[in-house]
């Protein structure tokens, strides 16, 4: 898609004005149902189409994302919009300064149609933590579009952009991808720049693109990776590409990925996949990620534990809203409380509350040094079976996407959602999240295609033939 808008630009088919005005109609009108953007830019979107339109009639050269319809998640920073990370303590700030991955696209001559509803910083598996209500499914408005990045899924799912940034951090690019039948990319850790991304958890956060197809997210990602001076845990590329067709393929199965309770149609979806591969001449492996049982409880540790210091900076001082003061007497500490109290979710507050109780005395050794070696050991696994193949095809998620409030009471159910996508977090591999089939009743069901640190353009080549 991206490469025939880019075509009809340059043929001047039409403008990228035009092009503009028709997504951002498309934007307004359906955000109205599925609520899958908390801040829609329009005036900024019409003026870089015309810096487009002028770079055209110039006659300079074209860059590949120019004047194409994007989005971005809000929790990454866009210069003089409004970033409020679907949190009412972010209502009205506005960014000072551009993310790295946004200065990289606005020299690409990107269009931003809008900042996409999320779960409030990023804390979630369905977007209804967003103070901004929930967003909806395009393939069924009763359902969740997935989280956290499930506003940056409905919206390329909805051709209300045309691709989007999420962030990933447990599973939310990768889970909202496949419920809402899009693709979407988790890279390596450090292969793109955090810098201007709200953090959540350092270690585990992880910017990536969501879009329609394979090439269309290869794109995206090649323009916004590198390192970058101000993300310290940037690194440079050090692409793995093993240039492999399917006739001496690896593809590894795990059979911790195949649970019990998980739903039968997905099973046969993921299955049915991996069949296509061996017909195409890949050899299928059964393999075993032996502590992949630890790795969500691994990751609830260590996730709270980084969650509780990052947003320990929201305390109504420094920015953000502050809660109205009662009389003269109340201390600095009553300042934080109320407002932190007021203006966080029930679902910050959780895992605020969790995180401050394993990083305290008395408990940081036994959960969070406990978890870090537990790490460890999934990150060995992983390293072990990338040695014996190329890449390892799993489901995303259990089952397809949820109705909305169906999971709400129960927090350790929503946590459940993860468990096929958080180890590829703990240890920091990249994995690629491909459209591969649907439920009876219409609903996506994605494949996860996970692959070795810098494995991103095997995944791509696997994920473009799965996706023909």
């Amino acid at each position: 898609m991206i490469e025939t808008i880019h075509q009809n630009l340059l043929a001047k088919k039409y403008s990228a004005l035009e092009l503009t005005q028709d997504y951002l109609k498309r934007a307004t009108e359906k955000n109205n149902e599925l609520n899958a953007f908390i801040t829609i830019t329009k005036t900024e979107a019409l003026q870089q189409a015309k810096d487009v339109d002028q770079l055209i009639a110039s006659g300079a050269e074209l860059p590949l994302l120019a004047g194409v319809p994007a989005s971005v998640k809000d929790i990454i920073l866009v210069e003089g919009v409004r970033a409020t990370a679907a949190s009412k303590i972010l209502a009205s700030y506005v960014a000072p300064y551009d993310a790295t991955v946004i200065t990289k696209l606005k020299e690409q001559g990107m269009v931003l149609i809008g900042k996409n509803n999320c779960d409030e910083f990023a804390m979630g598996s369905s977007t209804e933590n967003s103070a901004y209500q929930p967003a909806k499914n395009p393939f069924d408005i009763s359902r969740v579009p997935g989280g956290s990045s499930g506003g940056s899924a409905a919206a390329v799912a909805a051709d209300m952009s045309v691709y989007s940034l999420g962030s990933d951090t447990g599973g939310s690019i990768r889970q909202p991808a496949s419920f809402c039948g899009v693709v979407g990319l988790k890279p390596t850790y450090g292969a793109v720049s955090r810098y201007g991304l709200m953090a959540m958890a350092s270690s585990l956060d992880q910017i990536g693109p969501l879009a329609r197809s394979v090439a269309d997210t290869q794109i995206v990602f090649n323009a916004i990776k590198g390192q970058d001076k101000m993300d310290a845990t940037s690194t440079p590329a050090k692409p793995i590409n093993k240039e492999k067709n399917f006739s001496n393929l690896k593809i590894g199965v795990p059979k911790e990925y195949f649970i019990a309770g998980m739903n039968s149609e997905v099973e046969e979806v993921i299955k049915n996949t991996i069949h296509v591969a061996e017909k195409l001449g890949a050899q299928i492996v059964p393999v075993s990620l032996p502590h992949t049982e630890q790795a969500l409880a691994v990751y609830y540790i260590i996730q709270p534990a980084e969650t509780s210091a990052n947003l320990a900076r929201f305390d109504g001082i420094r920015y953000g809203q502050r809660a109205a003061i009662d009389n003269g007497d109340e201390k600095l500490i009553d300042v934080y409380k109320k407002t932190r109290g007021q203006y966080f979710g029930a679902e910050v507050k959780r895992r605020i509350v969790l995180g401050t109780y394993i990083l305290s005395a008395g408990y940081y050794d036994a959960y969070y040094k406990q978890a870090q070696k537990v790490r460890t050991l999934i990150q060995q696994d992983f390293k072990e079976v990338f040695n014996q193949v190329d890449v390892l095809i799993t489901p995303v998620a259990p089952h397809p996407a949820f109705k909305l409030g169906e999971k709400m009471s129960d927090p350790l159910s929503m946590y459940l959602e993860d468990v096929f996508t958080v180890p590829i977090n703990v240890a920091g591999v990249p994995a690629l999240s491909v459209p591969v089939g649907k439920t009876k009743t219409g609903l996506p069901i994605g494949a996860q295609i996970i692959g070795p640190w810098w494995g991103e353009e095997t995944l791509f080549a696997v994920g473009q033939t799965l996706e023909n």
